[in-house]
């Protein structure tokens, strides 16, 4: 539901880019030319972007970007807001569009990680089983502080400092996973695209919700969610309907 006139959109892709520079400057010309503010990660392993402007200006700058075949795949994520969220535009080059630190994963290289859709998890937290039978755990795999802002139901939260320390936490807790349906989660999926990999690596049942707790939100509406997502913009927080958090 539209409540107001600045469109925020978010999302990723893991895709290989051998020419991470030469993209940077290009899309950061043209973001720039639209009037584009916030922010756009490039890696050689793929993009995370977070955008705001008006619907026209951003919709001509994902088409523009879905141009390149590499992005065809691109599926943003979609809310609206009375006021730019973003106080300016940065396009950077990093090692990682989202570090992790752990060279072994590296998701454009290996095939996608199971991916959950949202109807199919509200559908399971409903029935309190996966359709093997089989227990679900949601594992939240952001920070502290956002876990803080609003969680899953009864979802087990490493209170983790940043995304790096994932591999050592779950290699203290991977124990207790064992014979589980590991569901991890994040706020878009970028985070849980990689944990999952690396649940997966450790011998666990593991799925990523397909486009995180945002996408959750757009498809379910929220259930089995108490609080608001954690956004890193200046809203600050989504409440289950997109809005943003009074």
């Amino acid at each position: 539901m539209q409540s107001g006139p600045i469109l925020n959109i978010s999302c990723y892709l893991f895709v290989s880019l051998p020419d991470t520079e030469a993209l940077r400057e290009r899309l950061h010309a043209r973001a720039e030319a639209l009037g584009l503010k916030g922010t756009v990660l490039i890696a050689e392993e793929g993009i995370n972007l977070f955008l705001a402007g008006t619907a026209e200006v951003v919709d001509t700058w994902v088409a523009e970007l879905r141009s390149d075949p590499r992005f065809d795949a691109l599926t943003p994520k979609r809310s609206w807001s009375a006021t730019q969220p973003f106080q300016r535009l940065k396009v950077k080059v990093k090692p990682e569009i989202i570090r992790m630190n752990h060279p072994a994963i590296r998701p454009d290289q290996a095939p996608r990680a199971p991916a959950l859709a949202p109807a199919t998890l509200a559908r399971w937290l409903d029935q309190g089983h996966d359709d093997a039978g089989r227990e679900v755990v949601m594992l939240d795999t952001r920070n502290g502080f956002e876990v803080d802002h609003g969680a899953f139901d009864g979802a087990i939260d490493w209170r983790l400092h940043k995304f790096s320390d994932f591999p050592a936490a779950l290699a203290a807790h991977r124990d207790e996973l064992v014979g589980k349906t590991v569901v991890s989660y994040c706020t878009g999926g970028i985070r849980c695209e990689k944990a999952a990999m690396v649940l997966a690596e450790q011998g666990l049942t593991a799925w990523q919700l397909d486009g995180g707790i945002l996408k959750y939100f757009e498809d379910t509406g929220g259930p089995h969610y108490h609080g608001h997502c954690f956004v890193f913009d200046e809203r600050e927080a989504l409440a289950p309907d997109l809005s943003p958090a009074e």
